[in-house]
């Protein structure tokens, strides 16, 4: 395998596009950043496409991603440190990174082709929160997830891509209003439950239901909002000490999941 090119100079045309990928204020996101190997390989396999790859000329990229990035036809150069340096300026440089396509948004439809349970997320803005909720979703078979009033504009935020170590794309996240989630679901024919300290059910109870689920989730301070109140035909509880507040909202998903993983990964 030849080895890749090495980017010397700023006037390079990809010096630009990667300076312009990392804007914050972009109002249309239709490429972006992804960086580190583990989520580069991800996003690979989840089919996303690459303009471009990068490394640092002073970090070999690996073999792994070299092949992965070959088969699929990316093309591959590395950054001199003197111009990553005018890339990233006081940022932390990534050893790897690439500039992608960003996939088509996600529908509910995509989600009623699936048949394990659907993650619903009213009002949970903390990215590294909903990036660990992505990575346990899919490690354990939930069909996808809706999210309403993220304040995220595009499952393909850098925070996010991060969070969830690229596995972002690998399952459906639909970004909704909360009234368009109110009216899918409550049109739909899937059982809603949501999490609550006097609940009625507990998690034990989830392993025995052999149905489609959607698992609701409210922000840890204020809960799921009033508007969804109506859909929900069960509370479930989660024990705890009786001592503590409450669980981060990760733990809580990642603890009813794997309640329900012996039908959704089945399924």
């Amino acid at each position: 395998m030849a080895s890749p090119d090495v980017i010397t100079e700023r006037a390079d045309p990809a010096v630009q596009r990667i300076i312009d990928v990392t804007k914050h204020s972009r109002s249309v996101v239709r490429t972006a950043l992804i960086e580190d190997v583990e989520p580069l390989l991800h996003s690979i396999s989840a089919g996303v496409e690459f303009i471009e790859v990068y490394g640092l000329e002073t970090n070999p990229l690996p073999s792994e991603l070299l092949i992965a990035c070959a088969e699929r036809g990316f093309p591959v150069r590395l950054i001199a440190s003197s111009v990553a340096n005018q890339i990233f300026k006081t940022e932390k440089k990534p050893k790897a990174f690439g500039i992608a396509r960003v996939p088509k948004p996600s529908r509910f439809a995509d989600l009623a082709a699936k048949s394990g349970d659907v993650i619903l997320l009213d009002g949970v803005k903390i990215v590294g929160n909903i990036g660990a909720i992505v990575r346990t979703s899919f490690a354990l078979g939930a069909a996808g997830i809706v999210l309403v009033d993220s304040d995220l504009v595009s499952i393909a935020d850098r925070r996010l891509v991060r969070a969830s170590r690229g596995y972002v794309f690998s399952l459906p996240i639909v970004l909704a209003s909360r009234a368009e989630a109110v009216s899918h679901f409550k049109s739909g024919d899937m059982r809603l439950v949501s999490f609550d300290i006097d609940g009625s059910l507990t998690i034990g109870d989830l392993v025995g239901i052999d149905e489609r689920l959607v698992l609701m989730f409210g922000s840890e301070k204020t809960g799921a909002s009033d508007e969804f109140s109506g859909l929900s035909t069960e509370l479930v509880s989660i024990p705890m000490n009786p001592m503590a507040e409450s669980l981060n909202v990760s733990v809580s998903a990642g603890i009813a999941l794997h309640a329900r993983a012996h039908r959704n990964l089945s399924a």
